[in-house]
């Protein structure tokens, strides 16, 4: 398959599973989470589902759904199953398939893979979601160096939190990696305010020219 983008991240909870919702939306895509951590509330399936308005038929099942909210690796263990990283493979799909990970770009599967191994073996352009607050540069910068060595190909950088327009051009500037765009924190955040500031904050053209 040609038409995925894989949306990963320099840590957890920084906010991509709401980038991957305006994402799918925009895009009118499909979505896969291959593994879920944590089935205690609304997993991230169901959070892209809702906030990016998107239809059941559009999000595809999980790999592997793991009760403990950890690492897959631990969660596995916990849950006493056994991930198997090399047969991740995205599902069919006639639609765009947006693609998230779990946790930050190296969080670890089994003892001896994470999901950048994965990533390297699919080769589909990769957008890093990253913080704008303090310390984002030195994570954002190591999270790009590791997709590098990888060769997994980056779509660029999606910035998540408040404007911090220095933070944001040194870190293109010693990257070389593309600002694609900043998401602001919404309150309230709903459907509509998503849609909206996804639209006005990012060039629906960058993602599609990626899957072209």
């Amino acid at each position: 398959m040609k038409n995925c983008i894989v949306v990963t991240g320099t840590d957890t909870n920084i906010g991509k599973t709401v980038f991957s919702a305006g994402l799918t939306g925009a895009l009118g895509a499909a979505y896969w989470k291959p593994i879920q951590s944590g089935l205690d509330g609304q997993t991230d399936s169901e959070t892209v589902a809702i906030l990016g308005e998107v239809p059941q038929h559009r999000i595809l099942a999980e790999a592997w759904r793991l009760r403990v909210p950890a690492s897959p690796h631990l969660a596995a263990q916990l849950d006493e199953v056994s991930i198997v990283p090399d047969l991740l493979m995205p599902p069919a799909s006639r639609l765009p398939l947006i693609i998230e990970g779990a946790g930050g770009l190296l969080v670890p599967l089994t003892r001896n893979q994470t999901f950048a191994d994965v990533f390297a073996r699919w080769r589909y352009p990769t957008i890093l979601c990253a913080r704008t607050k303090l310390g984002t540069i030195n994570h954002t910068l190591l999270s790009i160096e590791a997709l590098r060595q990888r060769k997994i190909p980056i779509l660029g950088v999606a910035f998540i939190g408040d404007r911090e327009p220095e933070t944001e051009s040194i870190i293109e500037h010693m990257s070389g990696a593309t600002n694609l765009g900043c998401l602001p924190h919404l309150d309230p955040l709903t459907p509509e305010t998503l849609r909206h500031a996804f639209t006005a904050q990012f060039d629906i053209s960058d993602f599609l020219e990626a899957l072209a």
